[in-house]
């Protein structure tokens, strides 16, 4: 029904540009398995080569994206590397392969995120956004369900729940992080799949009474983090440098 109330040009339209933006970076799904457990211990430790080809692919993107997007890209490598290393080393929310922080695992999250802006910015996306939010946010409630049911992954749900729960009085945010939740869920599975990091049997290795799947459903909760922070600091800086321009020309 929901999808039938979208016209099929404006239908295809947008699957090909969910392909196009985020269907595309999927295939960095299938990168993380030269970094996994059975490639390193099969074959060698492909860890720097990976490394070198996300910065080329970094660099390609951000040649190619609009100053806004160059912006938050650079925003999302910043906060994404302070963010892995206190989630992962500091509170051993999850664990890398290596025990260490991947190079190439910010520039992923800064590319993904710049992904899914394009995504959600296009204009006719936006045209029927409300559509499409639906569609990703009846996924999303399956997914996080399917996951409690099947894999006792209650920390997992518990963070779905926070992810409507913050978007519940924020519909423009809306239509970006229900994309988020989609896209770092399908990179979450892959990345545990291969062994390229693992997540611990309870929330942080902690709290017993969050159990958690490997990986849990509602991870990107903690991307959102980072996207709000980025949003934060290029708004900030706008809004100084807007002021600035307002009292240069009073004076």
């Amino acid at each position: 029904m929901l999808i039938s109330s979208i016209p099929k040009p404006d239908l295809k339209q947008i699957i090909s540009i969910f392909n196009r933006e985020i269907g595309r970076f999927v295939f960095f799904v299938f990168v993380l398995f030269f970094d996994g457990i059975w490639f390193a211990e099969n074959i060698t430790n492909s860890q720097i080569l990976i490394n070198i080809l996300m910065i080329a692919g970094f660099i390609k993107m951000y040649l190619r994206s609009t100053r806004r997007v160059k912006e938050l890209m650079l925003y999302a490598v910043i906060v994404g590397f302070g963010g892995e290393y206190l989630f992962s080393r500091g509170l051993d929310m999850y664990t890398y392969r290596l025990e260490n922080v991947p190079f190439y695992v910010p520039l992923g999250h800064a590319a993904l995120y710049g992904r899914i802006f394009m995504f959600s910015k296009a204009s006719v996306v936006r045209k029927h956004h409300k559509a499409v939010e639906q569609i990703f946010g009846i996924f999303i409630g399956l997914f996080a369900t399917t996951y409690l049911i099947f894999f006792a992954d209650v920390f997992g749900f518990v963070m779905t729940g926070f992810v409507f729960l913050l978007l519940w009085k924020r519909p423009k945010d809306r239509l970006f992080f229900f994309s988020m939740y989609i896209l770092v869920a399908i990179l979450e599975i892959g990345g545990t799949a291969f062994g390229t990091w693992k997540w611990p049997s309870t929330a942080f290795g902690v709290f017993d009474f969050l159990p958690s799947n490997n990986p849990p459903s509602g991870i990107s909760l903690f991307y959102f983090l980072l996207d709000i922070t980025c949003f934060f600091i290029y708004t900030q800086r706008h809004n100084i440098a807007w002021k600035r321009l307002k009292r240069i020309k009073k004076d």
